[in-house]
């Protein structure tokens, strides 16, 4: 039995402008752009394991890094085809989907979306070959918290529009790092009365975030998240000592591997499925951080259904969940994940993922 990879390059418009303060060549371009990855083994013809990688700039990946690395990746695992035949043995398959991902990081450096869309085609596929919905085969629950929904960075008038519009969702993240910040959570407070998540993206300096805690607490802000860039811990040491909310790093927390250096340095981390590699190595850094003490996070880029259901899979091991991706954009190549009315996502009991191609 064999296992071929094809991919495909999505360019999706936003249904909003979405900016964020990290500037790189991804950001304000008005079109999210991923790749989707088809696994197919000649053995089970009828079945196709799906995957995504968001490819971001911020991390030295782009569509071509992806698509030169994916067939590369897939030569690693050449034992996957004769374990997946194991019906039923759900531990052999989880072992062996482990050590593919191990495989994948022992062999090549960063590279976290391909190494990302072909993880989650290979639980997707050994999901479908089992039987078995993708927290099943992870052993995990489906009762999982609430998404957040994130507005981007524009005219606090602007902002304050988007944020009346998504009240219904029990938390905002709301992106800051701009010339306006203050205005902006004023305008969101003005029609919003629920939990605030600001996420800078690096784009504060420590003292322009110290002088800012005092009005973050009065406008009643949940958390921060990655006020500074990602090499300066330092300094987010340092307003995490002096923040009685929670310091969650994000672009300084990209694998489990970051995770021993952050303690006593933040009081959070976000963990997304692009960073660090896929749906196992999401589950397993979810579980240390846990360990370690840390208050977690599960973040998402702007993908489509694919990379939110995986994402949702592992979304029981989370505090907060920001899964909003898919529904940032404008249209969505997938189908079959549902966004309940308590804006959870609804995780069914179909083989793998859940989702099909829209018609």
């Amino acid at each position: 039995m064999s296992l071929t990879v094809a991919h495909e390059v999505h360019r999706i418009p936003f249904r909003d402008p979405f900016r964020i303060a990290r500037a790189d060549e991804s950001n304000d371009t008005g079109v999210a752009t991923t790749v989707i990855v088809e696994l197919r083994s000649d053995r089970y013809p009828d079945l196709v394991g799906y995957g995504e990688g968001f490819p971001d700039a911020y991390y030295g990946e782009t569509e071509d890094t992806v698509a030169a690395i994916l067939p590369w990746l897939l030569a690693l695992i050449p034992l996957l085809d004769e374990d997946l035949e194991e019906r039923g043995s759900v531990e052999v398959v989880l072992g062996v989907l482990a050590g593919a991902a191990a495989t994948f990081d022992a062999s090549l450096g960063h590279n976290g979306a391909a190494k990302c869309a072909l993880d989650i085609a290979l639980h997707d596929l050994a999901g479908k070959i089992l039987g078995i919905p993708l927290t099943s085969l992870l052993g995990l629950s489906t009762v999982i918290p609430p998404t957040d929904f994130t507005i981007g960075i524009d005219e606090p008038a602007v902002v304050g529009r988007r944020a009346a519009r998504a009240a219904h969702f029990p938390a905002l993240k709301i992106k800051l790092g701009g010339p306006s910040d203050l205005e902006t959570l004023a305008a969101v407070r003005a029609v919003y009365d629920g939990p605030i998540r600001v996420d800078a993206n690096t784009g504060w300096t420590l003292e322009g975030g110290k002088r800012l805690l005092p009005e973050l607490i009065r406008f009643g802000v949940e958390l921060i998240e990655q006020p500074f860039p990602a090499h300066r811990l330092d300094d987010l040491a340092a307003l995490q000592a002096e923040s009685s909310l929670p310091i969650v790093a994000d672009e300084s927390a990209v694998t489990i591997r970051d995770l021993d250096r952050l303690v006593g340095v933040v009081a959070g981390v976000n963990v997304k499925l692009a960073k660090c590699g896929g749906v196992g190595p999401a589950a397993r850094m979810l579980a240390r951080a846990r360990e370690l003490g840390f208050q977690t996070f599960l973040g998402c880029m702007e993908e489509t259904s694919v990379g939110i259901a995986a994402s949702a899979a592992v979304a029981s091991l989370a505090d907060w969940v920001d899964l909003d991706g898919s529904l940032l954009l404008s249209e969505d190549p997938f189908g079959g994940l549902e966004l309940g009315d308590d804006c959870r996502w609804r995780l069914t009991d179909r083989p793998g993922l859940g989702v099909d191609r829209r018609v």
